[in-house]
Formats: structure tokens, sequence, C-alpha cells
């Protein structure tokens, strides 16, 4: 399901790792015979010719089995339509080259490893980020004249942060609250840093499973009794959104802690709309069960009324209730109403406060858990260190950063689409942003 980043990590980071070359392969500048047919050859596979099993060592396929290449492969395609050839080839060594893939909408950019022995299998493969076609935004404020461009309604900003309150370079709509999906998750992480900071937890405190339902994630198997430290949920639930670590969290630190939390880190412009805070198995019964009849009768309580509904109604509906196929034919469910709000300013804030806590009792560790990934492949090329947050589920896509620049400056910047009607064009949201990153990098 893609209420974090899944999809985006599916299109720029499918396949397997490709392995680092081995050190003592020599460089070469010219690509080997060996590495430009397997290059062409996966070309073909992925027009629909070609055998799987020949081109991909047995390594690799014991990683990502056919099925699961396929569907990869498949959301690729859906968005930069069919391949066409190999653009660009540059080789690392004769068993490692970089490629720019040619497809009828974009250029994949990728990393293929091949075995040193006949018949040079390959062994890993890495799609790092894609581009659409047409010209690059030459400016932030050309980002910006494309981002209007998308349908929906799009929102960013970008400011640079210090000793005062974020000062905005560049915006757009930057105090319109939309749907924001898992970024919603550092207002969790925020309270947990208070928490630390305050003497009431430390990161190595553990939370014990109750048994209680709990969404998809590394924890929804795991048995009663199962203990996790705060710091390996806190981790997965940035680094790759885990759902389940985010309701164990949320309902440990307790709903109404996070809440306070909302205005002490800038949660402002949208905050009305995020009481009572929402769960993520929550939402995804009050979306999902019934057709969403349980969403409209939660929707047409009083707020005050909502509370008790959750902690009663909601919580004792069974997960088997949620349809297998909730959010997976690509369209909108009630993005306005049930969600998560922020404007791109409350995630600058959110991401300023916990900056300015990096240097507490929590701060190593938050450090590191914000900037685990770092939301696109060649998101740290120009920044000393990116800390990351992104959310997204059909008709909904957000991505917001903290950014240090090489130069020792700290800057913020937070982008969004919604869109009640449609899927968002998640590579060209994507490459646009990854361009306001590359622009918003001091010099």
């Amino acid at each position: 399901m893609g209420i974090a980043t899944g999809m985006i990590a599916l299109m720029l980071q499918a396949a397997a790792p490709a392995t680092p070359p081995p050190a003592a392969v020599t460089s070469v500048t010219t690509p080997t015979p060996m590495i430009v047919r397997q290059s062409d050859a996966l070309v073909a596979l992925l027009r629909g010719t070609g055998e799987y099993e020949t081109l991909f060592a047995p390594s690799f396929r014991a990683a990502i089995p056919k099925a699961q290449f396929d569907r990869l492969t498949a959301q690729v395609i859906a968005a930069l339509g069919q391949p066409t050839r190999i653009e660009q080839l540059e080789p690392t060594n004769p068993l490692h080259a970089t490629l720019k893939i040619g497809f009828e909408r974009g250029v994949m950019n990728a990393d293929i490893v091949i075995a040193g022995d006949a018949p040079y299998q390959i062994t890993g493969l890495l799609f790092k980020g894609a581009e659409p076609r047409g010209p690059r935004a030459a400016t932030i404020d050309g980002v910006i004249e494309q981002l209007a461009t998308l349908p929906g309604t799009t929102v960013f900003a970008l400011a640079r942060l210090g000793d005062a309150a974020p000062k905005l370079s560049a915006s757009r709509a930057a105090t319109t609250p939309i749907a924001i999906g898992s970024a919603f998750k550092l207002v969790i992480l925020a309270e947990l840093v208070r928490s630390i900071e305050a003497g009431e937890r430390k990161w190595s405190d553990v939370v014990t499973l109750d048994g209680s339902a709990l969404p998809g994630g590394g924890y929804a198997q795991q048995p009663k009794g199962t203990r996790i430290p705060l710091r390996a949920l806190a981790e997965r639930m940035i680094s790759v959104s885990d759902n389940s670590a985010t309701d164990i969290l949320l309902f440990h630190l307790g709903r109404q802690k996070v809440e306070a939390m909302l205005p002490v880190v800038g949660f402002t412009d949208g905050a009305p709309r995020n009481v009572p805070f929402l769960g993520a198995l929550e939402l995804f019964k009050l979306k999902g069960v019934d057709g969403g009849a349980l969403g409209a009768r939660y929707l047409a309580l009083p707020p005050a009324a909502r509370r008790a509904f959750l902690d009663g109604t909601v919580r004792d509906t069974p997960i088997a209730a949620i349809p297998a196929t909730l959010f997976q034919n690509g369209t909108p469910l009630r993005i306005a109403e049930l969600e998560w709000f922020a404007s791109p300013n409350d995630l600058i804030r959110a991401l300023d406060w916990l900056r300015r806590h990096m240097d507490g009792a929590a701060g190593a560790d938050l450090r590191a858990i914000l900037s685990k990934n770092p939301g696109l492949p060649d998101a740290t090329g120009g920044w000393r260190y990116v800390g990351y947050k992104g959310g997204s589920e059909p008709g909904v896509l957000t991505m917001a950063f903290l950014l240090q620049g090489k130069d020792g400056t700290w800057h913020a910047l937070a982008g969004g689409v919604n869109d009640p009607a449609r899927d968002v064009d998640t590579l060209r949201f994507t490459g646009l942003m990854g361009r306001a990153l590359e622009l918003a990098a001091p010099r």
C-alpha cells in the first residue's frame, strides 16, 4: 500500500542492489562486448522478449523472483512508457556500468553488474532514478512553474533555516494545507524525541506487543510478547515508512501526547484537521470498510465524538473487513476528508524543530534516523546532510527534505500534490523535486 513512499521506491529503486565492482578489476573507458550485449538484452526483456532465467544469475533470481521483477518493471513502464534502447553506457570496469535506458516518456538511470564468466549473467541491477523527457527547469522558479502544470493542487516551499524562524526563499501556496500521507510520522518522531530529552524514555527502551491488530509492516505478524526497542521502531517508521511500527509508536506514546506536539513543531496551518490524530490502521478502515461507509459515519460525527468512535467502533472492526484491493486501482479515496494534513510551511517548521534538537540528548540517533533514506537516489549529491520523509496514496504525494549544505548552512524543502480525480504523476513530481534539490544546493 502506498501511504508512505512505497510507490517512489518501486519506481526509482526497483530490482536488486548492484554489487559494488571488485577492487581488483581494472577500470576501463570502453565498454566490453559482454556488458553491451547484456544491457541490450535487458532492454529486450523489458519489452517482453528474452528469458529472465537466462539473463539473470541464480543469486539475482533468488533475491528477486520473476513475478516480483515483472511487477516492479510494470510500474516503471506504466510511468515511462515502453523501453526503447540504451541511450548511454559508461563502464566503471569490464563487469560494471552505469546506464541510461531510454523509454518513450523518459530515461531511467541504472547500474548493471555482470558475472566474470560465461554466459556473463546479470548479478546486480539498480534502477537509480528516472527523468522525464523535455526541458529541465533552469531555476527554482522554473521548477515551481512546472509544478503548477500538474493536475490537482500543488504546493512548494524552500526555506533557509537558522536561529530565527525559517525564511522562505521560494514558494507556491506555502500556507495551504493538503493531504500529506506518511509525512505525518514526523510528528510522532518529534514526540518521541521530546520524551527522550525530558528523561521520560530512552532510545533503548522496549515496547512489548500486546497482540493488538496492526497494519501491514515488519511487525504485523510478530507474536504477542515480542519486545522491540524504540530506536528500531522509529527507524523503520521513518526510513521505510513501516505502518506497523508507526501505530505501535503512536499508541505507546499516546495519541493525545502526539496531538499536543502539533503546535509545538509548527503544524499550525493544517492542525485542526489532524485531531483526533489517526493511526494508519484506523485510516485504512475508515477508507475501506463497507466501501467507505465506516468513514462516512466517522465524518458525520461532530469532532468531539470522533475520538470515542475511533476507540470503540473503529478499533473493534476486524482487519479482515478492509478489502485486500484497497488502493490498488489508483483511485483517490476521500483525500480531502480522511487523511493527515499540513502545508509546506508546516512541514518546514517540523523539520526545523527536529534540526534544533539534533544537538540534544536524542540528537545523534535522530540525525541517523532521518537520513537513512534520502528520498531520492541522487538527493545527497549537492548536500552534506539529507533528512527526508515523504508520503503517498492514490491522489497524494508529498516530499519533505531537511538539508545541510556543504557550506554548513541549513535549509528545508517541502512540496506536494493532491488530485482527488486521479493518481499523481509520480515521475514528473519526483523529477521536479529532484531538480529543486539540485538547484537549491549552495554553490
